[in-house]
């Protein structure tokens, strides 16, 4: 199994349709679609969710942890 990603446009009318690579063939495919919130705030709330677990490891790291309370 593979990945394609693609940008779609739906219409006004909440229509969808693509067009894939030649690679692709016919027969039964999986679609997962991802789409932006249009909440900033929502959006916000995602990009700190995924920075968080993206960095998690690095802040867990007994190393990163060279101050103190007394040099700042």
């Amino acid at each position: 199994m593979g990945n394609i990603r693609l940008k779609w446009h739906v219409d006004t009318n909440h229509q969808l349709t693509a067009q894939v690579p030649a690679e692709v063939g016919p027969g039964e495919v999986e679609v997962i679609l991802v789409f932006s919130p249009h909440d900033e705030a929502a959006a916000e709330e995602q990009w700190a969710d995924a920075i968080s677990r993206e960095w998690a490891a690095e802040w867990n790291d007994p190393r990163e942890n060279i101050y103190t309370i007394k040099d700042g």
